[in-house]
């Protein structure tokens, strides 16, 4: 972090700052409110009015406060500084303050710093074909959307990881603040290396209320918020006030303290010191609405909940809120601050950093700008020897986490990946990645500590929010990772996958915006294997949500082994601007495929496995039996063996799927089969039983287009969960080979009758099962110990 003498900003800094924030504040006005006449050169009317008033003012002109400040100190120290903002929707002060720096009319080139750009920029603003109201995509300089509230904190804490040079300035909302991922999110600070890491300022903005009701933090006494803020290990610094030239000193003098203190705790740290240091933030507690109107037809509205959005609703059909309105701009003494041609004045201009350091322009805000590929090993490197299909077994998990060392191994210089998980690293089989790291953890160790240390590639907390937001910061800004999460539990952030997906789709469309890594994650402990930890733990429906998001930028693998695995893992790794979710089993699994037939497959995504059916020449099958998913996959072999035992000169065909995606038409996903390709495989006529991972509905869902889908047939899980054995999971959710070999009988023409004494044999093993695992507390042995026979 480089450094510079603290100094005490003169007159006429402060009233050059001011300026600039009388600026920003009359721009984001502007975008509320105006159409046209963006300069006030005639007197305001009802034609210069938007049609619909929409957007945000009471967080906006605290945010421009700070952003000001912080122009300020870039300046002045020459800092490589972001800014991520919670509180809501203050999209016009990002807006405004690029604007003025130079950053969006560079990414915009039609929003030009001038009379005209700036009529473009208002007219945009929550303008049907324009920008939203919130910060989001569209805005240079972002890497977090401001529409949903809680999780800024996470996002600047995981761009500063491996970022020793960046301060990332993030602005806390105190609506925000009583989210729980933000509640959360105050201990990050155990985690940030100060050696090898970058900082984050956090500025909590005591604004007093959000859409209509008082904040907590806002409510609580002095002494209060205080404890609890030291309480999370940070020194907080308070500017309160609303004169604007009080606290303009006050905030320069604390913004100077603030990054001097910063400054040493790094230099110390990284000159030997040890323990872990109490981090400075910011209070700043001003007006909601500042310098807004202070009250509107003789009711309060500056510093109360009616300044939280529009605070003059009635301009155009109100003649008196028109004529405050046109006060209240112009009180901001535009023409001082814009020339003729509707420019900043230079004395404005020279109050924003230059280059890459405006935060608008900084690199890290665009990751894909600094992305690197990751030196990947071989995945081939770590496959299992495969001598006959179906054979041996190995735990997935456990041989992706020797491939995921090695991933460690070779980045260790570029700092550029990481994993995280709540908890569950070890638990999920991947711990022969402490062979090459640690965890991270700044906070106290004790001598029966394992795999803890002051910097580490893995992070692990207890909080799925925070391991979400925390990846995500780190992909925005341009590095790689993996989220390894129970299945069950990925649920906690659904919202957050969902606001990250958005981000994802809308940057798409933006030129100036670079790709970044995939978001990856690996789901295990999944359903089938949940039966020890009971129903709670039995849920497979992540998938289903991540499906309603946009086929460009969604992916979901379900590799049936080890080796699948492998070469779906390293895939995952390489790609960009995805969320990939990949779902694998920890448990020993048969190894169904060498590694040369795993590569080929995931590639292929989907296809018939001629070995395991038995299909010979160039004849139709008499049934289809699909898979998705490590267990349906088991259980669909298991059932094929039966077939073959039973009924020899039953053509069976197995068609195993890794890539759901490939279910679909390909004109509604890239990886989606031709009608042509889906029918080559699944036929046109045949009966279909597939066996699938998750709830059998969104099977139907994704092939119902298809010519075959009448005679399609979906097991999967029907919410049927206890705590049991692996195999009565399956009996329970009707998931089973013997129920699949019924379901065959059932469905092949001709068979029914034929076959009534092998239907009554397979509803028998159903009830021996059962009266077994009563009795004996595990499964049948002809299940527990099955293995393909052939």
């Amino acid at each position: 972090m480089a450094e510079a003498l603290a100094v005490e900003p003169g007159r006429d800094v402060l009233g050059s700052v001011d300026a600039y924030w009388r600026a920003a504040n009359y721009l984001s006005v502007g975008q509320i409110y105006l159409l046209d006449n963006p300069l006030l050169r005639e007197p305001l009317r009802v034609e210069h009015i938007k049609p619909r008033l929409l957007g945000h003012w009471g967080t906006t002109p605290g945010l421009n406060f700070v952003y000001v400040h912080l122009n300020r100190i870039i300046r002045d120290r020459g800092l490589d500084l972001m800014y991520v903002t919670g509180p809501g929707h203050g999209g016009p002060g990002l807006l405004a303050n690029t604007w003025l720096e130079g950053s969006y009319s560079e990414d915009y080139p039609e929003v030009a710093r001038d009379e005209r750009g700036m009529r473009v920029l208002f007219r945009q603003f929550s303008f049907p074909g324009g920008v939203p109201s919130h910060v989001a995509p569209e805005v240079p300089g972002s890497i977090h959307e401001g529409g949903e509230l809680g999780y800024s904190l996470a996002h600047a804490y995981g761009a500063a990881f491996d970022n020793p040079d960046l301060v990332v300035a993030c602005v806390v909302g105190d609506g925000e603040a009583e989210t729980g991922p933000l509640a959360t999110s105050w201990h990050a600070n155990k985690f940030l290396d100060p050696v090898h890491d970058g900082a984050v300022l956090p500025i909590l903005h005591l604004n007093g209320y959000k859409i209509a009701n008082p904040t907590v933090l806002a409510r609580i006494p002095h002494e209060e918020l205080d404890a609890l803020l030291r309480g999370y290990g940070y020194a907080p610094r308070y500017v309160t006030g609303d004169d604007p030239a009080r606290m303009h000193r006050d905030m320069a003098s604390t913004m100077d303290d603030v990054f001097t203190e910063i400054a040493a705790i790094q230099r110390a740290a990284r000159s030997g010191g040890v323990g872990r240091p109490r981090w400075p933030m910011i209070v700043l507690r001003s007006p909601k609405g500042w310098t807004g109107p202070s009250d509107v037809d003789g009711v309060l509205v500056e510093g109360t909940w009616r300044a939280h959005q529009v605070p003059l609703s009635g301009v155009r059909d109100n003649p008196e809120h028109l004529a405050l309105l046109e006060r209240w701009l112009r009180s901001y003494r535009p023409e001082e601050l814009f020339d003729d041609s509707g420019c900043p004045v230079p004395e404005l201009l020279e109050q924003a950093p230059t280059g890459t350091r405006r935060m608008g322009a900084n690199p890290h805000a665009n990751g894909g700008l600094l992305l690197t590929p990751l030196a990947l090993p071989d995945f081939r490197d770590y496959g299992v020897l495969v001598g006959q299909h179906g054979g041996s077994s190995s735990e997935p998990t456990r041989e992706l986490g020797r491939f995921l060392c090695e991933v460690v191994r070779r980045n260790a210089v570029s700092r550029n990946f990481r994993i995280f998980g709540p908890d569950e690293t070890a638990s999920n089989r991947l711990d022969a990645v402490y062979d090459a790291t640690a965890k991270q953890w700044q906070a106290q160790l004790l001598p029966v500590d394992e795999h803890l240390a002051t910097e580490g590639r893995v992070v692990e907390v207890l909080s799925e929010h925070l391991c979400q937001g925390w990846l995500e910061g780190y992909l925005l800004t341009g590095r790689h990772g993996l989220f390894s999460c129970y299945e069950a539990f990925i649920h906690i952030v659904d919202s957050m996958f969902n606001q990250h997906a958005k981000w994802l789709e809308t940057s798409k469309k933006l030129a100036w915006r670079r790709p970044i890594a995939s978001l990856n994650y690996l789901l295990t402990s999944h359903v089938w294997r949940q039966d020890h930890n009971g129903f709670s733990h039995q849920d497979p429906g992540f998938i289903d949500h991540v499906m309603n998001k946009k086929a460009e930028v969604i992916r979901v693998y379900l590799p049936p082994d080890t080796n699948t695995l492998l070469s779906v893992a390293d895939h995952c790794l390489r790609s960009r601007d995805y969320v990939n979710v990949v779902v694998a089993g920890k448990n020993a699994t048969p190894d169904w495929l060498s590694m040369d037939e795993a590569a080929l497959h995931a590639a292929r995504g989907a296809g018939i496995w001629e070995w395991a059916g038995g299909e010979t020449g160039d004849q139709q099958p008499d049934v289809v039996l699909g898979c998705a998913g490590d267990a349906p996959t088991m259980e669909v072999m298991a059932a094929t063996a039966l077939l073959r035992e039973h009924l020899p000169s039953l053509r069976v065909r197995v068609v195993n799927v890794v890539d759901l995606m490939r279910l679909q038409p390909d004109t509604e996903h890239p990886h989606g089969m031709t009608d042509r390709e889906f029918d080559a495989l699944f036929t046109r006529d045949r009966p279909v039983i597939f066996a699938y991972h998750g709830y059998p509905w969104l099977i139907h869902r994704l092939t119902y287009r298809r010519t075959n889908h009448a005679n399609l047939h979906v097991r999967g899980y029907k919410e049927e969960g206890t705590t049991t054995t692996p195999f009565d999971m399956l009996v329970l959710n009707d998931m089973d080979r013997y129920r699949l070999v019924i379901d065959v009988l059932d469905r092949v023409p001709g068979l029914g009758e034929r076959t009534a004494l092998l239907r009554q044999r397979m509803s028998d093993a159903r009830i021996r099962h059962h009266r077994w695992t009563r009795e004996h507390g595990e499964d049948l042995p002809e299940v527990r110990d099955w293995t393909w026979p052939y």
